[in-house]
């Protein structure tokens, strides 16, 4: 269940992303076509920072230590560009267009989903 809440979360984030963060957007033919694309998107995104996330903080924490975290922002914009190109593969109507709107995307979506877990009852999460 808390996976569920969780791909839920970032569905709604990258939705509340695609209206703030110009250069990011859905193009689907119909609401439930954008929701479903949102969704898959949303594991998508989880998938690749469940997977390469901790690597390339094993391999990057000089980085992170020398820039005191700020290099976790670029890591986070690569890791939302990744998402557009596997979204972009498997012919998915969303789109990233280059760093800066990744960069900004990738802020946006992890302030909002922060947020909504913050306004979450804790009941919901620890199902």
């Amino acid at each position: 269940m808390g996976f569920l809440i969780r791909l839920v979360i970032t569905a709604i984030a990258l939705w509340i992303t695609t209206l703030i963060v110009p250069g990011v957007e859905v193009t689907g033919r119909s609401t439930a076509d954008t929701v479903l694309t949102l969704v898959v998107v949303a594991l998508i995104f989880g998938v690749v920072n469940a997977v390469l996330k901790p690597v390339i903080k094993v391999f990057g924490c000089v980085f992170y230590l020398l820039t005191l975290g700020l290099f976790a922002l670029v890591v986070n914009a690569l890791l939302f560009l990744l998402t557009d190109r596997i979204a972009r593969g498997l012919d998915l109507p969303f789109r990233v267009d280059g760093f800066w709107a990744a960069f900004w995307g990738a802020i946006v979506v992890a302030v909002v989903s922060w947020l909504i877990s913050v306004a979450l009852p804790d009941r919901l999460e620890a199902r």
